[in-house]
């Protein structure tokens, strides 16, 4: 069986678990924790970042648009998950860029580097308090994203176009991963609330609503997919 090697709250990882899912490729799950993480991680991927996955066990692919573009070339050719012409799959593939470079520097980083990372990193590692005015940066830029996914969501089906892709679940990975702490303010975002119901209640984001962060539950209604 293939192994993702991943961190429960990595939203490369997650977005990596979900597709796995949508190919319908059953793979096993190795936690890794990003403040200790093993010797064995630098000798399968010498960058030491997440997720890792192995097709087998001497066949290590690193780095989640690696693993996203290797699935899709050997899994997708009943269900691609950057489906369409050369200008959709253009698309899917600058929303997915959208999601894992400016929401992740933005958004997802600072949150889930501050509020989980931090505390389990030793002091002369950078561990400490939180830092809270990052976190509320981030979330003051989380709205503007909220805002561009409810365009995206309002105009066409799904956030790249007629069908499900790559770009949602490489948006709703991110967004689950700061959904986790439950401080999302979805009211004020109609639409992209709709989109984010729609992505829950597919099966392939089920285990990820039963993930949790030792000594951190998740918020309230963060597995509820009527939320």
């Amino acid at each position: 069986m293939p192994t993702l090697i991943h961190f429960t709250l990595d939203p490369f990882s997650r977005r990596m678990r979900l597709a796995l899912a949508e190919y319908g490729v059953p793979a096993e799950l190795v936690d890794e924790q990003p403040w200790d993480p093993s010797p064995d991680i630098f000798e399968i991927n010498p960058a030491g970042t997440l997720p890792v996955y192995l097709e087998d066990s001497s066949t290590p692919i690193a780095g989640v648009e690696a693993i996203g573009e290797y699935l899709e070339e050997t899994k997708g050719k009943r269900h691609a998950l950057i489906p369409g012409d050369a200008f959709e799959r253009a698309e899917v593939r600058r929303l997915v860029g959208w999601f894992d470079t400016k929401f992740y520097a933005e958004v997802s980083e600072p949150v889930v580097t501050e509020k989980v990372v931090r505390r389990f990193l030793p002091r002369e590692s950078g561990g400490g308090g939180i830092d809270t005015q990052r976190v509320r940066t981030a979330m003051l830029r989380l709205r503007e994203h909220l805002d561009y996914i409810g365009h995206l969501a309002d105009h066409r089906t799904w956030l790249a176009g007629d069908r499900l892709s790559l770009a949602d679940l490489a948006a709703a990975a991110h967004i689950s991963s700061v959904d986790y702490f439950g401080d999302i303010p979805w009211t004020d975002y109609p639409v992209a609330k709709g989109w984010y119901q729609r992505m829950k209640s597919r099966p392939s984001f089920r285990p990820l609503l039963t993930d949790t962060v030792r000594g951190m539950a998740p918020g309230a209604h963060y597995a509820n997919l009527d939320f």
